[in-house]
C-alpha cells in the first residue's frame, strides 16, 4: 500500500520529516520503504485498519497531536427505496446504498483529490469512480459505484454455484466457477463480483451524473482468494480479506457526500440500510499486572491507559472496549502488544534465558538421523523443501491460532501430505517428469502437548534420468527397496494417492510416506558411512520457468569407443541460457564391433518467453555440427 508522507503530515500538528515518520512508523511495527515522498507498506494481514491514511494516524496518535476527523455532509438524507434482496446475511450483515444525482460534472478537482492522482501517479477514471478511490485511500472503506440509469432499483446478493462468464468494469472477461458471491440484478446477470471488482454493464463513465454507491460489510471469508483465483487485481478485496469496520458506513458516505458537493450542486440524496446482524463491541478484561508479565515490565497503570486510549481504546472500570475497526484484538496478549507498540521493542528490558535441554541426548540422535535421511534421500535424487506450518483447513486434532498472521490459515498442520501434494502438483504443471521430495518439519496437535518431528517423502515419475533407469517408472518397491533397512514394516507405511486430488494433468502414480523420526533405525556406523560434508555454497537456487519446456534427443553412433570421453566433454560442457538439462537417456556398447550407441536429451526453457522452435533449432544445429565434427561420430539417419 502507498501513502503519500504529505497526507500524513498535514493531519500532524507537530509536521515532523519524513524520516522521523518513517522511524515512528517502524516503532508501530509498519514496516515500509520510502520512494520519493511516497511511504511504501507491507502492513500484516491481521492489521487491515491501517489500509488507509485515517488508519496509519490513528496509531500515530501515540506520538503526535493529531486531527483525523474530516468535513461531512450533515443534511437529512431522505430514504432510498431500492428493491434490494439479501440472500447471504451471514456473509455481508450490513449493507447501504447511497443514490446521488448532481447538476453538472466538475471541470476540475479539489487541491486535495489533485494531490492524491499526482503524488501516488494514479489514472483518473471518472468523477464518482474517483472519489470512490480517494475515500477508500482516506478511510479504509471500499465502497462501489454503479451508474444509476444503468439498473432498475433492484439488486440481490446471493451465491451462484454454477460456472459463468462475467465481464469485468476493465473490460476483461473473466470465467466464474465453482461458488462465487455476486450482485444480480431481475434477469440474474451478473453486476458484479463481490467485494472484489465491479461489472462493465452498470459502470460509471464519464457522463454519469446519477450514481448508486454500494457501502457493504463482508465477511473476510467470503472474499478471500477470489482475485488471486481470477488474477485481478483488487484494492478493495485486499481491504475486505482483512476486514473493515462495521461502523464506519454512515461517516464514508456523508465524507463522499461532502466531497461531491465541494465539487458540484446535488440535486437529491437518498438511503437504503440494511442491518441483519447487530455487532456489539468487544471488550477485555484490564489486567495491568498481566500485561506487565508479558512484557517483562514495571508500567504504571496511569500510563498503560494513557496509551491505550490515544490508540481508541475506550477504558472502563476494569474493561477495556476494542474500537469497532481492530478486528485483530481479542485478548490481553493483543493488549500487551500494543503497549509494546508504544513503548518501543527496543526499550523492553533484556533478559538471558538458558536454551539447554534435559533430553539432549535424544535430540542428538534426532539430528544425527535427521542428517543422515536427508543425505541418504539427496544421494537418490531427493529435494527437500520447506512448506508454511500453518494451512486453512484445519481437523479435530489441529490446533487453531487466536491471532494468526493470515486470517486464513489459522491452524496449524498435523500432516505433511497436503503441502507435498501442491509441491509436487506445482512441479507436475511446470512439465517435471521426475519428482521426489520430502520435507521435514516439526508437527503439534491439540490432544498432545509434546512436538514430533516427521518426515514426509512423496515421489512420481521417472526414477532418474540416466540410462538406467530413464525408462522406469517410481513404485511403491522403489522406495521400500531405499528405506527399508532403516525403518520397520516400509511395505504397510507406503500410501498411494489418488490422482483426483492432484492439480495436473500427468497419470504417473503417485506414492507417499509420511514417519516420525524417532523410528528410525540407523547406527553410528551407517550414519559416518552416509553423510556426506556439503558446503552451502554448493547450491544456488534458480526459480522455476512458469513457461513451457521443450524436448529434443539426439542418438549418436560411436565407431571408436575412445572417443565417448570427447564426446561426453563437449555435449555436457555446452552453454547456452535456453538450455536447461542435458542428460544420457540410452547407452548399448557393442563389444564385437567395439561401437557404441548414446542417446542424449536436451530440455530447453526460457525465463522470459514461450521458446520458439526457431531457436531450438538453431541451438540444435550448432551442437549436431561440432559433435559430428569429432573423429568416428556421427548421427545415424541424419543426411
Amino acid at each position: 500500500m502507498k501513502v503519500s508522507y504529505r497526507n500524513l503530515v498535514n493531519k500532524i500538528d507537530d509536521k515532523p520529516d519524513i524520516n522521523e515518520l518513517s522511524r515512528k512508523l517502524f516503532q508501530l511495527g509498519h514496516e515500509h520503504e520510502i520512494e520519493k515522498d511516497i511511504f511504501n507498506f507491507e502492513l500484516t494481514p491481521n492489521r487491515g485498519d491501517c489500509l488507509s491514511v485515517n488508519g496509519l494516524l490513528r496509531d500515530l496518535n501515540l506520538f503526535y497531536k493529531i486531527n483525523i476527523k474530516d468535513k461531512i455532509y450533515t443534511n437529512y438524507i431522505e430514504p432510498y427505496p431500492l428493491k434490494f434482496k439479501n440472500k447471504v446475511k451471514s456473509v455481508c450483515p450490513k449493507i447501504s446504498f447511497l443514490k446521488l444525482e448532481v447538476d453538472c460534472l466538475p471541470d476540475s478537482y479539489s487541491e486535495s483529490l489533485k494531490n492524491y492522482f499526482n503524488d501516488l501517479e494514479i489514472n483518473k477514471n471518472n468523477f464518482f469512480t474517483d472519489i470512490s478511490n480517494y475515500v477508500s485511500y482516506e478511510t479504509g472503506q471500499p465502497t462501489h459505484c454503479y451508474d444509476a440509469n444503468k439498473f432498475d432499483n433492484w439488486l440481490k446478493l446471493d451465491y451462484i454455484e454454477y460456472d459463468e462468464s462475467f465481464k469485468t468494469l476493465h473490460d476483461d472477461t473473466i470465467n466464474l466457477v465453482g461458488k462465487n458471491l455476486v450482485f444480480l440484478d431481475k434477469e440474474k446477470n451478473i453486476l458484479n463480483l463481490a467485494g472484489v471488482m465491479g461489472g462493465k454493464k452498470t459502470a460509471c463513465d464519464i457522463n454519469t451524473k446519477s450514481v448508486v454507491i454500494e457501502c457493504a460489510s463482508f465477511m473476510p471469508e467470503a472474499i478471500i482468494g477470489k482475485s488471486v483465483q481470477y488474477s485481478i487485481n483488487s484494492d478493495a478485496a485486499h481491504k475486505f480479506e482483512r476486514g473493515t469496520d462495521f461502523n464506519c458506513h454512515d461517516y464514508v458516505l456523508r465524507r463522499f457526500i461532502k466531497i461531491v458537493e465541494d465539487h458540484t450542486s446535488i440535486k437529491s440524496a437518498q438511503i437504503f440500510t440494511e442491518v441483519s446482524e447487530s455487532k456489539q463491541a468487544g471488550y477485555v478484561k484490564m489486567d495491568i499486572p498481566k500485561i506487565n508479565r508479558i512484557l517483562g515490565t514495571n508500567i504504571h497503570e496511569s500510563e498503560i491507559i494513557k496509551n491505550l486510549e490515544k490508540l481508541g481504546f475506550h477504558i472502563s472500570k476494569n474493561s477495556i472496549e476494542i474500537p469497532s475497526y481492530r478486528n485483530d484484538i481479542n485478548n490481553i496478549n493483543d493488549i500487551a502488544e500494543e503497549i509494546a507498540r508504544a513503548v518501543g521493542y527496543d526499550n523492553l528490558p533484556v533478559k538471558s534465558f538458558d536454551l539447554s535441554f534435559n533430553n539432549i541426548k535424544d535430540r542428538s540422535i534426532i539430528s544425527t538421523k535427521e542428517n543422515m535421511i536427508k543425505d541418504l534421500l539427496s544421494s537418490n535424487g531427493f529435494f527437500e523443501t520447506i512448506n508454511n506450518p500453518f494451512v486453512a483447513i484445519g481437523n479435530e486434532d489441529s490446533i487453531i491460532l487466536d491471532n494468526p498472521l493470515d486470517s486464513s490459515k489459522k491452524y496449524l498442520r498435523t500432516s505433511l501430505r497436503d503441502s507435498l501434494i501442491e509441491n509436487l502438483s506445482f512441479n507436475e504443471r511446470r512439465q517435471k517428469d521426475t519428482i521426489k521430495l520430502f520435507e521435514i518439519s516439526d508437527i503439534y496437535r491439540s490432544n498432545n502437548t509434546d512436538r514430533k518431528k516427521i518426515i514426509g517423502i512423496i515421489a512420481s515419475g521417472r526414477i532418474d534420468k540416466n540410462y538406467r533407469d530413464f525408462s522406469k517408472k517410481i513404485t511403491s518397491v522403489y522406495i521400500k527397496d531405499m528405506l527399508s533397512p532403516y525403518v520397520q514394516d516400509i511395505e504397510n507405511r507406503i500410501e498411494q494417492i489418488s490422482r483426483e486430488t492432484v492439480n495436473s494433468k500427468s497419470k504417473n502414480q503417485i506414492y507417499y510416506l509420511e514417519i516420525d523420526l524417532a523410528e528410525i533405525e540407523i547406527s553410528d556406523y551407517e550414519v559416518n558411512k552416509n553423510l556426506n560434508k556439503r558446503s552451502i555454497n554448493d547450491y544456488i537456487y534458480e526459480p522455476i520457468s512458469d513457461f513451457p519446456s521443450s524436448n529434443r534427443d539426439l542418438s549418436f553412433s560411436i565407431k571408436e569407443s575412445t572417443k565417448l570421453t570427447d564426446l561426453q566433454n563437449y555435449i555436457f560442457q555446452y552453454k547456452n541460457h535456453l538450455l536447461r538439462e542435458v542428460y544420457i537417456f540410452d547407452y548399448f556398447y557393442n563389444e564385437k564391433m567395439n561401437e557404441i550407441k548414446i542417446g542424449f536429451r536436451f530440455t530447453f526453457q526460457s525465463k522470459s518467453s514461450t521458446i520458439t522452435d526457431k531457436e531450438i533449432n538453431s541451438i540444435m544445429k550448432e551442437i549436431i555440427s561440432k559433435a559430428t565434427a569429432i573423429e568416428s561420430v556421427d548421427i545415424p539417419g541424419l543426411n
